[in-house]
């Protein structure tokens, strides 16, 4: 529904987002989304089912043919109503911790198609997913090794594991997202892999079925995959050489999106690449496994946020919304590019501004120099935000957190109520 070129002078939108503009407005499919923001108030984040569907295609066409398993990365967004919509199609989940287990299961996912990755596994976490029977434990270090196997022999079981190779490639990313180089915290160095795969085939309470490797997110070309898939193979010979077989190979997920004109490739497209390189290595048959978040939900979801305040200084000018770092801290964070625009834009002279948020830190912004004719209670869509928004929302200033609406052609769904502050204060307690 949407382009990469202005329609009629209107501000460019991200392709794939099913936004478009419809007599002036922005639309998220049938949706209206000024009218929704009058509805439901603002912040809101808003989803296209659509997208996320569409999204998920081009992987599903990518694998057409192969025995693969697509794990949506729920860390991206977690919301039950979003989890819904991939347990619907088939998908598994690949989850971080005990708490995310649950979302997938009270969803209605699948326990056995759960990859659990993460660095710091309790033993209670591990527990809780061995009594789920989930697919796979993404093992991350040796010592892991060992309170896994523990774990799982006092409960009389096997626990299937695959181990995440840190293959020390450069994902020419954010470094605060890159996974793969030697100097960050995740997986087993290259050069103990096989190692760690003997002292794992040895471990009695484990059950080895794969390999695991993903070096980081928001990769925008194909090359840092094809040298990272060249290294784990490469793995694979050796260790099966060693005696351990590998029922399956995980290379993770990663691939970026459009946030401001980024040219990631299309997942099928970057898939056909990968995979031709696999046939040519002898492994084009095995199973393979990938975990996408941010290329499914990312350009999805918009947060909707309403001006203010306009601020006139000497040397900026602040355009202050209510959403904030609490309701979309990748800027802060990262110093993330969200493209912002007027849900219904004027056709006045623009005026440059910084939009931020009303909290009370200097990195509270979601946008530097942004151009548009604003005035106090127009509404502006913040791009781009589904994944690693809501998910990351906090209730910093004690704010709450923004309800969620899922758009489904014409029909809106309510998928989380606005949280209030007796829903934050309820879990605590006065002194006596």
């Amino acid at each position: 529904m949407s382009g990469a070129a202005p329609t009629q002078g209107l501000p460019a939108l991200p392709a794939l987002s099913q936004l478009d503009w419809q007599d002036g407005q922005l639309h998220l499919e049938g949706a209206a989304l000024d009218a929704l923001a009058q509805q439901h108030g603002t912040p809101l984040f808003v989803y296209s089912k659509a997208a996320m569907l569409q999204a998920l295609a081009a992987y599903q066409r990518g694998f057409a043919g192969r025995n693969a398993q697509i794990c949506y990365a729920m860390k991206a967004n977690s919301s039950l109503g979003v989890l819904q919509v991939f347990a619907r199609a088939g998908c598994g989940f690949d989850i971080v911790s005990g708490g995310e287990l649950a979302r997938v299961l009270a969803a209605g996912g699948d326990a056995a198609k759960v990859i659990f990755s993460g660095v710091g596994k309790t033993r209670a976490e591990m527990a809780q997913a061995l009594d789920a029977g989930i697919g796979c434990f993404n093992v991350e270090s040796e010592a892991e090794l060992e309170v896994l196997s523990a774990v799982a022999q006092a409960k009389g079981q096997r626990a299937p594991v695959s181990i995440r190779v840190n293959p020390n490639v450069d994902p020419k990313t954010h470094p605060y997202i890159s996974t793969g180089l030697k100097d960050n915290k995740f997986g087993v160095a290259h050069e103990r892999t096989l190692a760690t795969y003997r002292r794992a085939a040895a471990l009695p309470g484990l059950r080895v079925v794969g390999i695991d490797c993903h070096i980081g997110s928001q990769i925008t070309e194909p090359t840092p995959y094809l040298d990272a898939m060249d290294r784990v193979l490469d793995l694979v010979d050796q260790i099966e050489a060693a005696g351990i077989p590998i029922d399956h190979i995980d290379f993770g997920g990663g691939l970026g999106i459009d946030y401001n004109g980024d040219t990631p490739p299309a997942a099928d497209a970057l898939w056909a690449q990968l995979l031709a390189r696999l046939d040519a290595r002898g492994y084009g048959q095995r199973k393979l496994m990938i975990e996408p978040g941010r290329s499914l939900v990312g350009n999805a979801g918009v947060c909707l946020t309403e001006v203010l305040v306009l601020k006139p200084g000497e040397h900026k000018n602040f355009c202050i919304v209510d959403a904030a770092m609490n309701d979309l801290p990748r800027p802060a964070m990262y110093e993330a590019f969200h493209r912002i625009v007027p849900l219904v834009p004027k056709a006045g002279a623009a005026t440059r501004y910084d939009v931020v948020g009303p909290i009370c830190e200097s990195g509270d912004w979601i946008g530097r120099d942004r151009d548009f004719d604003v005035a106090p209670g127009d509404r502006l869509a913040v791009l781009s935000a589904g994944a690693y928004c809501m998910s990351m929302a906090s209730n910093y200033n004690t704010r709450g957190r923004p309800p969620e609406l899922l758009v489904d052609g014409q029909k809106v769904m309510l998928i989380r109520e606005r949280e209030t502050v007796a829903d934050q204060l309820r879990n605590e307690r006065l002194q006596p």
